[in-house]
């Protein structure tokens, strides 16, 4: 095969994953040719906290409880009367019309891996004895939709905790198919993906499909078959003009500037272009610093303080104001959320350690009641106190927001398998309609 495609077209299909298709699976077998359900929304960004962030700093504050309780932060106005976030959030408080809080998250799990696990699929890790889909690849392969020249579903900003891409990106029981592209190099992008209008390279190309074809006549094998898929979607995608949505050099200085020069803001940045050319997934994990959000001490705080929050404020605030500017906003969900929240009590040494009991998400955009709170806690921010929100209950909403059934099955070792929990109850009250 190497003698049918020169060295340098055969390292630009390396480049866009070939060699190793199971990271980037999008480009495996061809999706069933089956129409897609109307959807209300028609993209999917996941801002992911990693690390935790605490509720009483960001969403669900306590200014009337004590100091240890209520911590450094004071909070402020919002777009919305009587809704007050953290004042390290000024531009998204302007923004808050557009969104719904839950605050009454509470799954019980309060390990890092177990809790991205939980988060991600709706199911508690080990359950059933599967291998549960990623948020991304449940949705996509929930939504039954047509494939094309680009991927289905992309994860950025994983640059510095590789150790976590299985908790983000594992397509679980549905295979390599429904698997992101994943691009943490947001200056190269997807590198050597200009069109070509080689013939050479048709001719050739042309010919290792008729080789291939001939020889999965005979070796009808599931593997050779996804490799041919992977070099067919690889062509599709050199030659379709909707791969320059990955060239962020495209964007002038000035909107670079206003998303923020970090991984996080150019992260958001890529989101909105690849909303704008139809990727119907995209998740941004955010974790500037080894730690993230993940506040145990005094001086994680301040990592917070001066790095993670100003910059979750100012790219997500650029995001939801371009895609509202845009006229995307109403059809692109856009999700805040980490894998649980932080201990109510301040610790001696001025962090917060995990808590699952308790703590914040928020939904803006596509298909919500934007202005609303959901849930309550008491006044320590420790326990809810009305409408609890399970892992299950939240991914069932975020499906029916996306026009996917969350009572669906899936065939999985010769047995009915459940989308999401049959016990998942969506937030009914967040839907417009």
């Amino acid at each position: 095969m190497m003698s049918m495609l020169n060295r340098r077209q055969m390292f630009q299909m390396s480049a866009l994953g070939i060699g190793g298709y199971s990271a980037s699976g999008w480009m495996g077998a061809l999706a069933a040719d089956q129409a897609a359900k109307p959807r209300k929304a028609k993209s999917c960004i996941l801002l992911w906290m990693d690390g935790g962030p605490s509720q009483h700093e960001t969403f669900d504050m306590k200014p009337d409880a004590p100091a240890d309780i209520r911590g450094e932060y004071k909070p402020i106005d919002t777009s919305v009367p009587g809704l007050r976030i953290t004042e390290q959030f000024p531009k998204l408080a302007k923004l808050m019309h557009h969104a719904a809080v839950i605050r009454s998250m509470n799954t019980g799990e309060a390990e890092h891996g177990r809790a991205r696990i939980y988060l991600h699929t709706g199911y508690k890790q080990g359950a059933g004895g599967l291998n549960y889909p990623t948020m991304g690849s449940l949705i996509t392969a929930g939504a039954k939709l047509p494939e094309t020249e680009l991927p289905n579903f992309v994860v950025t900003g994983m640059h510095l905790n590789p150790a976590n891409w299985s908790y983000v990106s594992s397509p679980g029981y549905l295979g390599p198919r429904h698997a992101p592209l994943i691009v943490n190099d947001l200056k190269s992008g997807l590198q050597n993906i200009r069109p070509t209008d080689d013939a050479e390279f048709d001719e050739r190309n042309d010919l290792l499909k008729s080789m291939t074809n001939s020889f999965l006549k005979d070796n009808p094998a599931a593997a050779a078959t996804t490799q041919r898929t992977v070099y067919e979607r690889a062509v599709q995608l050199m030659k379709s003009s909707k791969g320059k949505a990955f060239d962020m050099s495209q964007e002038s200085d000035k909107v670079h500037d206003t998303y923020g020069k970090h991984a996080f803001g150019q992260g958001c940045l890529l989101a909105r272009r690849l909303v704008e050319v139809g990727v119907p997934f995209i998740e941004v994990y955010h974790s500037p610093t080894a730690g993230g959000w993940d506040t145990h001490t005094a001086q994680r705080y301040k990592e917070v303080k001066t790095m993670t929050a100003p910059q979750l404020d100012q790219g997500m605030s650029a995001l939801i104001e371009d895609l509202a500017t845009r006229g995307l906003l109403q059809d692109t969900l856009v999700i805040w959320m980490g894998e649980f929240g932080r201990t109510p009590k301040v610790k001696p040494d001025g962090g917060r350690d995990h808590y699952g009991r308790a703590w914040s998400s928020v939904l803006l955009g596509g298909g919500v009641k934007g202005g609303k709170v959901i849930g309550r806690t008491d006044a320590q921010g420790g326990t809810v106190e009305d409408q609890p929100v399970s892992a299950s209950d939240f991914m069932a909403t975020v499906c029916r927001l996306l026009g996917v059934d969350h009572e669906q099955t899936v065939e999985v070792r010769e047995r009915p398998v459940h989308l999401v929990d049959s016990t998942a109850k969506p937030i009914d009250e967040l839907l417009k309609g």
